[in-house]
């Protein structure tokens, strides 16, 4: 059975932040000690992080559900809670990363190469950070923010500068076993190969690695034998190699009739018509083989195919077929544009661009936005104080004028963030804004009295 995963989906949770803390100091013979709540730590992130030592996401198959650690909550004298525990995963080079509607979110290339998958959630402010001259001593806090949860999915594309393609048993596994140092499975069946091999070749000075992709059969674009499950390794090699089997028993089967099949397969698959491409006809050490070669080499010259007769068997033709691999490599190294510095691209929001909307639903009102939803999850309801602070900010950013004017009437339902936190109340328009002019028990607000 093998142990290669070339696909999963990951369930990951980022740590949530943890709440902010609502403290008052009290110290003998200082009676106006203030508040000195602390802020709640972040949430821990999980990153994807490239290791060349991982190969396969066997381990993401068997454990896919991930989660970080919480931020500790802030505590009184000023102390912060500790931050979460980022959660590292480490990928194999080549890992691509898709959201749930298959769009590419990441393509991890390069030792050491990593992306934030799910942030942490922030953590909360504490009473202390949330005083100011007007609002002397808050009786409230912030609460810490959820962690992003994601499902994504995670494919691995084999990073080869060759590619092996042909029918199954064409020789393919036999070829990387006998120009490198890689042991992959050989036996006189089909679908020997279950998965990719990597074997790593030298022709004088250049050094390149080739790829055994397991063997493509008619429809294997469709989802027929093991072609479709590892096409995806072809996509990032620089050349292709055929390798026809000259040898074959098999009734209706040649090697020109075979590199139509597999040609048709790849142009159905779709990506690939800028490789180069080269053919090895394998097998050669077979009387009949080696006649067939000398028969079909003309055929294929004259498509504009260089041709290399071989024998993995005997090793004869694999000093010319691997020094025409490196001649591909390094042409294709040479075309390829210098690796830049890893960027940071900042995306500002453009200076019109409105901060929320709100949407009639129904008989509804729905105000959704990045603050409005931020704020309400940081809200502490059981709490008349964090409400009126709410009720503030938003008015402040011109939440209440925009109900107005979208036709809100009084007592009309109004749903303020999304679907998972969110909150729903009946509006009164006439509730002024203003908690910190106010004077009541501290964790109260008079403007909610008899609510």
């Amino acid at each position: 059975m093998t142990t290669f995963v070339d696909q999963v989906v990951l369930h990951l949770s980022a740590g949530d932040g943890g709440n902010g803390c609502s403290s008052i100091h009290r110290e003998k013979f200082k009676p106006l000690g203030g508040p000195d709540g602390g802020t709640g730590g972040r949430g821990g992130d999980i990153v994807l992080r490239v290791d060349p030592s991982v190969t396969t996401l066997l381990d993401y198959h068997r454990s896919p559900h991930r989660r970080a650690t919480n931020g500790r909550p802030g505590q009184g004298g000023h102390r912060s809670g500790a931050d979460g525990q980022d959660l590292e995963l480490l990928v194999p080079n080549g890992t691509v990363v898709r959201g749930p509607g298959g769009e590419v979110l990441a393509d991890l290339v390069g030792a050491g190469t990593a992306y934030v998958a799910a942030q942490g959630g922030r953590g909360g402010l504490g009473n202390a950070a949330l005083a100011s001259a007007r609002r002397k001593a808050p009786g409230f806090a912030l609460l810490g923010e959820p962690g992003d949860s994601a499902d994504l999915t995670m494919e691995l594309k084999t990073v080869a500068d060759v590619a092996l393609v042909g029918f199954p048993s064409a020789g393919k596994s036999s070829l990387v076993a006998a120009m490198s140092a890689a042991r992959p499975k050989i036996a006189d069946y089909p679908f020997t190969t279950l998965v990719p091999n990597l074997g790593v070749v030298e022709a004088g000075e250049v050094r390149y690695t080739v790829a055994d992709v397991p063997g493509l059969i008619p429809g294997a674009s469709e989802g027929k034998g093991l072609g479709l499950e590892f096409l995806r390794h072809v996509e990032r090699c620089s050349a292709l190699v055929h390798v026809l089997d000259a040898a074959t028993l098999e009734p209706g089967r040649d090697p020109m009739s075979d590199l139509d099949v597999i040609e048709a397969e790849l142009a159905a698959y779709g990506g690939l018509d800028d490789r180069p491409r080269i053919v090895a006809i394998n097998k050669i050490d077979v009387p009949e083989a080696r006649d067939l070669a000398e028969l079909v080499t003309e055929d294929l010259t004259s498509r504009g195919l260089d041709v290399y007769a071989v024998s993995a068997a005997t090793r004869e033709g694999l000093r010319e077929l691997s020094f025409a691999m490196a001649a591909l490599v390094t042409a294709a190294r040479a075309a390829a544009p210098d690796p830049e510095a890893t960027r940071i691209v900042l995306r500002p929001k453009a200076v019109d661009e409105a901060e929320f909307e709100v949407v009639k639903q129904g008989e509804s009102y729905l105000v959704r936005g990045v603050k409005p939803g931020r704020w309400v999850r940081q809200t502490d309801f059981s709490n008349d104080e964090a409400v009126g602070y709410l009720a503030d900010r938003l008015a402040r950013l011109g939440v209440e004028d925009a109900l107005l004017a979208a036709g809100a009437d009084a007592g009309d339902e109004i749903l303020i963030g999304d679907g998972t936190y969110s909150v729903v109340f009946d509006w009164e328009p006439t509730m002024k804004a203003g908690a910190e002019l106010l004077h009541g028990r501290r964790g109260t607000d008079l403007r909610l009295d008899g609510r």
